[in-house]
């Protein structure tokens, strides 16, 4: 059969079209070829909407399925505007710069934001200058291939963002800027001088370098929300004592951007000792709340070996808006072997990844838990190997008390529930000019507008209503303000939970980081669409392998209840969107249409399982006959006891920590 043989007729001169480009403008493409033989289901934010959230049970627009499609003429012949062919189209080049004059350590808001730093100034603190690229400027489809776009909608780390098209694309725009334009070093020194924490270098993409615009825009809106230190104590209610010391900003230069909320200082302080080490920086250039609810968490929780321990320093700076002297992040200590999420996958392919090793770590992490429930007196909601580091020694930390919350794939089917009902009962979208950034929160890219009126949005707004009263409060501002209800952090769906729910839920995600560390795989599940892992998991929780029968009990007592997710039926696969076969193998020939309706059925189902399960709930409670672990999973003591237990059973040896320091040397 040829190629165009199993092709409807009105797409063969795009196949044409596509191949010609594969060989001739874009040789790496070619291996791929394949893949364009239908049009595929792209990375966007109507994605999202229309598959990825509960909202595709509704949606009725084909915009993601029209992006997708091909361009030009009724006949499927593509216009020579939109042609990579057309000398305009092309790009002037994306090799790598002999000598960039500046980086790109990562992106976040789905491929729109890029933390760039400058090499030509010297050391400079930690502003947030980030590359901004505007939406409308990324929604040309031969630009969003020339550039690998919909790559850059889910890659994160900086070794693999820096082989993509539109990071070269930015690097060299910003390098013809400093040289020709206003980026000169003195122009961005005084940048970081001035400006206001987190203000954004806007580049406007275009083919040419020449047809790129660059400019700043002033962002006052992240120092408006920072608090006095003075105001942190009176508004959260903390004795002075715990109050770390402050240190200003300019106190510190930037050595590396993380991710979004954290990035690697060196200080310069009167203190020999700290200015020997490298630090951690987290602050946030939006929903500036969470951070402050994190402070809380940690100047309030009592010491743990695996635990995050408290800041080191508060970090001020002075802001002109207000002309105040504000709270703009905090200083923790760095862990420079990294998190599990990267280190156990690499380990286990190595056949490096011991039992003793995986033990010594299930122990740790459950206890840790158990004691940020017991003696912290607070919840954790983002429960995953991203938010778990190691020591230089191999111990293992708990890291990230912002108490945002995990996307629905990973967290426990009753708080998945109201997550869901959440969504729907939201009345508008986040503003693309304001995406949320970091773990989870590209996926509240909603467009609810899309949701039938007479769907939306009262019937979901008065059933979360009646779980958690004045829940629209909670979302009415990026600050930090008293709340209602005496309630303590902005994550709805857990706030609607009781202690018993909320330790249960704690018990369903401990249950599935144990599956990763005893099964050696970097997550429960491939990533969200909108965040790819270096090593993806070769397979999927609950499919087990390696775990001994024992903990494969403990792990199953766990996360009772569970529920088959949306990446059975509908993945990624590269930067595509595609079915998922009942085999486990995917089928990449499938065509948008057929994505978004299995999207749909999928949802539909999910979100009416989930309106009984909160109606139920809603009765029994009203008739006291509740109960809070609904799926009978293990309470977290027990998961420890039964832990130690193993261990003394099966006598498992003490880990040589020689050895294991060296092995997270070879592994970084």
């Amino acid at each position: 059969m040829s190629d165009l043989e199993h092709i409807p007729p009105r797409f063969h001169s795009f196949h044409s079209v596509v191949l010609s480009v594969s060989f001739c403008i874009r040789p790496s493409f070619s291996a791929s070829c394949e893949d364009h033989l239908w049009p595929a289901m792209e990375l966007n934010s109507t994605t999202i909407h229309d598959a990825i959230h509960p909202t595709a049970a509704f949606a009725q627009n084909r915009s993601a399925l029209e992006l997708a499609l091909p361009t030009g003429n009724d006949t499927g012949q593509a216009s020579w505007l939109e042609s990579q062919l057309n000398p305009k189209n092309r790009v002037d080049s994306l090799d790598p710069l002999p000598n960039p004059l500046w980086r790109i350590d990562g992106c976040t808001a789905i491929g729109t934001q890029y933390y760039a730093l400058p090499l030509h100034v010297g050391e400079v603190p930690p502003m947030r200058l980030d590359v901004f690229l505007p939406m409308e400027t990324t929604r040309n489809p031969v630009l969003r291939d020339v550039l690998d776009l919909d790559a850059a909608f889910h890659t994160k780390d900086s070794t693999r963002l820096n082989r993509l098209g539109v990071t070269r694309h930015i690097l060299r725009a910003l390098q013809k800027w400093s040289l020709e334009g206003e980026g000169t070093a003195e122009h961005i020194a005084a940048l970081y001088k001035d400006q206001p924490f987190g203000t954004r270098i806007i580049l406007e993409l275009g083919f040419s370098l020449e047809s790129v615009k660059i400019t700043v825009a002033t962002t006052w809106h992240v120092e408006k929300q920072l608090i006095r230190p003075k105001a942190l104590v009176e508004t959260l209610g903390l004795p002075k004592e715990v109050i770390p010391e402050t240190i200003d900003i300019s106190n510190l230069s930037i050595v590396q951007q993380l991710h979004d909320s954290v990035c690697l200082v060196r200080i310069h302080h009167d203190d020999p000792e700290d200015g020997q080490k490298l630090w951690i920086f987290k602050a946030l250039t939006s929903n500036t709340k969470y951070l402050v609810c994190e402070l809380r968490n940690l100047l309030l929780m009592e010491p743990h070996p695996h635990v995050v321990s408290k800041p080191k320093y508060l970090v001020t700076k002075y802001c002109r808006f207000g002309g105040k002297t504000a709270v703009v992040g905090f200083i923790i200590p760095f862990y420079a072997a990294g998190s599990l999420r990267d280190t156990i996958p690499l380990l286990h392919i190595h056949g490096l990844l011991k039992p003793e090793m995986q033990i010594m770590w299930a122990r740790q992490l459950a206890s840790a838990v158990l004691h940020v429930r017991e003696r912290g007196g607070i919840y954790y909601p983002d429960l995953r190997l991203d938010n778990v580091v190691l020591t230089a020694g191999g111990d293992l930390v708990m890291v990230d008390f912002e108490q945002r919350g995990v996307w629905c794939e990973f967290a426990a089917p009753e708080v998945n529930a109201i997550a869901y009902v959440h969504t729907l009962a939201v009345d508008e979208g986040a503003e693309e000019e304001g995406l949320e950034q970091e773990h989870g929160d590209d996926s509240r890219l909603l467009y609810n507008q899309f949701i039938p009126g007479e769907e939306r949005p009262n019937r979901w707004a008065e059933l979360l209503s009646r779980i958690l009263p004045g829940w629209q409060v909670l979302e009415q501002d990026e600050m930090y303000t008293p709340l209602p209800h005496g309630y303590k952090s902005y994550n709805i769906p857990w706030l609607a939970l009781d202690e018993a729910e909320q330790e249960a839920a704690e018990a369903y995600m401990l249950g599935r980081v144990l599956w990763c560390i005893f099964e050696g795989q970097c997550a429960p599940q491939h990533a969200a669409v909108w965040q790819s892992y270096k090593r993806e998991p070769d397979y999927e929780f609950p499919e087990y392998r390696h775990t001994p029968l024992p903990i494969r009990d403990l792990i199953d007592g766990c996360t009772k209840g569970r529920r088959e997710t949306l990446s059975k039926l509908v993945t990624r696969v590269g930067s595509k969107m595609v079915l998922r076969r009942k085999d486990g193998l995917v089928d990449v020939n499938c065509t948008p249409l057929e994505v978004l309706d299995a999207a749909r059925d999928w949802w539909r189902v999910e979100v009416e399982v989930a309106e009984r399960f909160l109606t139920m709930r809603e009765e029994l409670k009203g008739r006291g006959e509740w109960k809070g672990n609904w799926y009978g999973r293990l309470r977290l003591r027990e998961v420890v006891q039964r832990l130690e237990e193993y261990e003394r059973e099966v006598g498992v040896k003490e880990v040589d920590r020689e050895v294991l320091a060296e092995l997270l040397k070879r592994c970084k």
